[in-house]
C-alpha cells in the first residue's frame, strides 16, 4: 500500500504539472514558428535580390551593363528592406536557436524526473537534480516567485533513491510559491525561493526558503502529520509534508526543521548523510 501511495502521489504530481509543463514548451514553440515562418519570407526576398544581382552578372560578363538593370537591384533592395533584414534575420535565428534549447531542457528535465525509480540507493548529483525539479514545475512559481540558488559546486554525490528525493525537493518548491502566492495577493508583487547546498562534514544540507505567508508556531509542530493541511478543501491532502519527511528521515536516515515567522517566510533544512546506511 505505501508503494501504491508513493506512486499515485508522483502520478498525481505530474499530472498537476503537465498543464504548466505543456504551456512551458508552448511558449518557446510558439515563438519558433513564429520567427520561421518570418525566415522563410525573408529567404524569398533574398532569393528576389540574388535573382537581380545574377542577372547584372551576367551582364557584366557579357560586357553590357546597363543603368536600368542597376535601378532594379537598387529597387528591390529598397522593397525588401535589406539592412532590416540584416538585422533581424540573425537574431531570429539566435532566438529559434534558444527556444529549441529551451524546450529539450523542459523535455530532458521531465524525463529524468519521471524516470522509474530504483530499489537501492544510488549516488545523486543534489544540484542537478534540484535544477530539474526546479524546470519540471517552473510554471508554479515563475508567476509569484524569483527564483535564486545558491548551490555550492563541490558538493559530493548523495546515496539517494532519486525518484523519491526528487519528490521532496518538488513538494518543498511547490509549496513555497503557493505561500508566496497567498502572501502577495493580487498586488503584482513577486517573493523570492532561495535554495541553498552546502557541506556540512558527512551531512549534504539542503535549504530551501520562501518570503511567503509562513506558518503558526502553534501548528508548526504538526505540519509533518498525516492528513493535517491548512489549505482548503480540494486543494491539499496533507501528505505532501508527511512524505517529504517519511522520504528524508524513515528512508535516508537524514533530518528536516523548520522555521518560520508568519508574515515573514519558512525555511526547511533538510540534512542527508553522504554515507550509505544499510539499514536504511
Amino acid at each position: 500500500m505505501e508503494v501504491q501511495l508513493r506512486q499515485a502521489q508522483k502520478l498525481e504530481a505530474v499530472g498537476q504539472l503537465a498543464a504548466g509543463i505543456a504551456h512551458e514548451i508552448n511558449t518557446p514553440t510558439q515563438f519558433v514558428n513564429d520567427n520561421t515562418q518570418f525566415l522563410s519570407e525573408a529567404f524569398g526576398d533574398y532569393n528576389r535580390l540574388l535573382t537581380q544581382y545574377q542577372d547584372l552578372l551576367q551582364m557584366a560578363e557579357d560586357g553590357v551593363i546597363n543603368k536600368e538593370q542597376i535601378d532594379k537591384v537598387k529597387s528591390v533592395t529598397e522593397e525588401i528592406d535589406l539592412q532590416y533584414l540584416r538585422e533581424e534575420v540573425p537574431q531570429a535565428v539566435e532566438q529559434s536557436q534558444e527556444g529549441l534549447g529551451r524546450i529539450t531542457k523542459i523535455v530532458r528535465a521531465m524525463k529524468e524526473f519521471s524516470h522509474p525509480g530504483t530499489k537501492e540507493k544510488i549516488p545523486v548529483n543534489i544540484n542537478h537534480a534540484i535544477e530539474v525539479t526546479i524546470d519540471v514545475c517552473r510554471n508554479e512559481w515563475k508567476y509569484h516567485a524569483e527564483m535564486k540558488t545558491d548551490f555550492t559546486p563541490d558538493l559530493p554525490l548523495v546515496p539517494c533513491l532519486p525518484d523519491e528525493i526528487n519528490q521532496v525537493f518538488l513538494n518543498l518548491i511547490v509549496n513555497a510559491a503557493h505561500a508566496i502566492a497567498d502572501a502577495i495577493g493580487n498586488s503584482g508583487k513577486k517573493g523570492v525561493i532561495q535554495i541553498t547546498t552546502r557541506l556540512d562534514g558527512d551531512w549534504a544540507e539542503i535549504i530551501i526558503s520562501d518570503t511567503g505567508c509562513g506558518i503558526p508556531e502553534k501548528i508548526q509542530k504538526r505540519i509533518f502529520e498525516p492528513f493535517f493541511t491548512t489549505k482548503e478543501v480540494g486543494k491539499g491532502t496533507g501528505q505532501g509534508l508527511t512524505m517529504v519527511y517519511s522520504t528524508v528521515v524513515d528512508k535516508h536516515g537524514g533530518s528536516i526543521e523548520v522555521e518560520s515567522e508568519p508574515g515573514v517566510g519558512s525555511t526547511f533544512n533538510i540534512r542527508l548523510p553522504l554515507q550509505q546506511d544499510v539499514d536504511k
